[in-house]
């Protein structure tokens, strides 16, 4: 069990605690005024930690409040962690980027692609070229996510019951190849679209090393980097601190969401795009080691190149995710932010209207947990809560501008 303290007067590294000081009464009134239940916050620069708040509650109903050590569902913010695992094999030449992904699923081996129909009778077409290893880390592999309800495919997902959940007795295998069964949305590389590729990506990590995902992760990553309370399954000895997730209700206030449970049973499912739980401390050291570059204290995970690689745009001809993306999130600004191997990048932060630095990189989860790591002030910062869905309100841009705006150096 890891816990944060700021470790540097916030002037030292070019803060001013007053301005800093904005951040925590910003997000103050999203507690008080009922629409966020809790919240931990972390911001750093220079690898030193200049700000840690804590607010409001783990749980609504019981009164308890959040603390240092509470246990938040990642979610989606369980992608970088497995985007950093494949660079790893790639460093190692374990896979190449431009690996056929049939190579380690055969199931993936001559694909078709969607091209007019519905859910029950799709016309298809077959791919131009194979589902790539860089195909999953860029999310252009054509690959989608049920619980989008924009495109017949995203139908074809979730009548086989992959939704907000996946089928309880598919592990991460048989649920590739069930992926591998449907139609891609688009031709891999053409366009982007969010959905499991990170989850095939973490299968790939099982096949390419001969690890489980989750002994992957524990000897390789979370334990090197001293992440003991990130996991899959929160264990029995932690279930007390963990924070319920929670939903709007109608009409004002929040309900408890049944989803934020699952995570202190055993998976079935190893999701590499989702399944993580972890805290605010371990999260944070998994930031530290992206900003320095791949390596924290004396664990390196990564080569700094490779970071700096994965952390350029790699959408095709540089284009943004404005210009590329599928509308999902519509109710987002995507102006400016390209995708690099893992990870959201900015690309011009003038057309998306975003305080924050050409090369920020970042990415945030369901509950509308987010971290960012903004390479040029050499500034990192990660937001915990528990509010499904993250679209709900502008908590990332508010985030990055108020953390920005405190910088006076």
């Amino acid at each position: 069990m890891g816990v944060l303290d700021v470790d540097v007067d916030p002037a030292e590294v070019g803060f001013d605690a007053g301005r800093l000081a904005r951040v925590d009464a910003h997000f103050r009134r999203y507690v008080d005024d009922g629409r966020l239940p809790g919240w931990s916050i972390a911001v750093a620069r220079n690898g030193r930690l200049a700000h840690v708040a804590h607010y409001g509650s783990r749980d609504i109903e019981s009164g308890l409040p959040v603390e240092p050590d509470t246990v938040w569902r990642i979610f989606s913010m369980t992608k970088p962690i497995t985007s950093v695992a494949a660079l790893m094999l790639y460093e190692e030449g374990a896979l190449a980027l431009t690996d056929p992904v049939s190579a380690f699923i055969p199931s993936f081996a001559g694909l078709r692609v969607y091209r007019s129909g519905s859910a029950l009778a799709p016309a298809t077409d077959p791919v131009t070229e194979p589902v790539r290893v860089w195909h999953l880390l860029t999310h252009t592999s054509g690959l989608t996510y049920g619980f989008h309800h924009s495109h017949p495919v995203d139908e074809m997902y979730r009548l086989r019951g992959h939704d907000l959940t996946t089928p309880g007795d598919l592990d991460l295998a048989a649920a590739c190849d069930q992926f591998a069964s449907l139609p891609l949305l688009f031709q891999p590389g053409t366009e982007w679209n969010y959905g499991v590729s990170t989850d095939v990506l973490g299968r790939v990590v099982e096949v390419a090393s001969g690890m489980s995902l989750d002994r992957f992760f524990a000897d390789r990553i979370l334990g090197p980097l001293g992440m003991t309370d990130t996991a899959f399954q929160v264990a029995d000895s932690a279930a007390d601190r963990l924070a319920t997730l929670y939903q709007p209700k109608p009409g004002g206030g929040l309900v408890r969401s049944p989803l934020g449970e699952l995570i202190t049973k055993p998976p079935t499912l190893l999701a590499g795009g989702a399944g993580l739980a972890s805290t605010l401390h371990d999260y944070h050291r998994f930031t530290q080691m992206l900003a320095g570059g791949g390596a924290l204290d004396d664990v390196r995970l990564l080569g700094n190149r490779t970071l700096a690689y994965a952390t350029r745009n790699h959408l095709p001809g540089g284009a943004d995710l404005e210009t590329i993306g599928r509308p999902i999130f519509a109710e987002s600004t995507y102006a400016g932010v390209g995708f690099g191997l893992g990870f959201s990048v900015v690309i011009d932060p003038a057309v998306g209207k975003s305080l924050t630095s050409v090369g920020e990189f970042a990415w945030g989860g369901l509950a509308s947990t987010a971290f960012y790591v903004d390479p040029v002030e050499d500034v990192t910062a990660v937001l915990m809560t528990q509010l499904m869905p993250s679209s709900t309100y502008p908590l990332r841009p508010q985030l990055r501008a108020l953390v920005m705006q405190a910088l006076v150096d």
